[in-house]
């Protein structure tokens, strides 16, 4: 693999059994790539063409390695980066993406596991910012997060507690990184820990809540203007 760190998973037809597909999956092991045996049916959806029984599933842009973008976040215009614990929506990614590139943002992380495909769909969505805003690809959110900690990062985690802060009066620190929960189950417990502040958007009427690429846009504008 010339990038392993391109590819979100291996699938292969369940019941295959050959040499060729031991060395693959070796390969996957060898690599840190995800695999996993589906139905047949499941990968004529995958690929439509002539698959032999096997297809990776592959990135439409080249992931940064973590280190590199704490290393180099404080460089950007506006030093925050978005990390995305298991948001799985393209188009919240994508817009998110356009989001923090327009306004100077360092960069995003995202999860290996249980994310969004950041395929050509995901590209299209962010309108091409996927493809000039670093993106760090990590299969634990939370020691990534304890990394940024050591870092010298301030993380802030976008959740109701009841100390979160208004997020239009707290107080920023930069470097910092802004952690955005899944559509549904939001932050895990696990990686919120690390976090040294928690924010909330305040409603002034009754309301659920926001969409995650909605709020991290209304999140990432505050940052900016304070910057500024």
């Amino acid at each position: 693999m010339d990038n392993p760190q391109k590819v979100d998973f291996v699938a292969f037809r369940k019941g295959r059994h050959d040499q060729g597909l031991e060395e693959i999956i070796e390969l996957c092991r060898t690599q840190k790539v995800p695999y996993k045996s589906v139905s047949a049916k499941d990968l004529d959806y995958m690929y439509k063409g002539n698959h032999q029984g096997i297809a990776a599933r592959c990135a439409a842009l080249e992931y940064t390695p973590l280190e590199t973008l704490l290393e180099q976040a404080t460089d950007a215009p506006l030093p925050l980066i978005v990390a995305l614990d298991q948001v799985q929506d393209t188009g919240n990614v994508g817009v998110l993406a356009r989001t923090v590139y327009a306004l100077g943002g360092a960069g995003l992380i995202v999860c290996q596991h249980h994310g969004a495909y950041l395929g050509a769909g995901a590209v299209r969505s962010s309108a091409g910012a996927l493809n000039k805003l670093p993106v760090a690809k990590v299969g634990n959110l939370a020691n990534a997060m304890k990394d940024a900690v050591n870092y010298d990062f301030t993380l802030y985690a976008a959740r109701v507690t009841s100390d979160s802060r208004d997020v239009y009066t707290a107080e920023f620190q930069t470097p910092a990184v802004l952690i955005l929960g899944n559509e549904e189950k939001g932050i895990r417990p696990g990686v919120a820990k690390f976090s040294h502040h928690s924010l909330h958007i305040p409603f002034t009427r009754e309301f659920d809540s926001l969409n995650v690429a909605q709020a991290g846009a209304i999140i990432v504008s505050e940052f900016a203007r304070r910057l500024r």
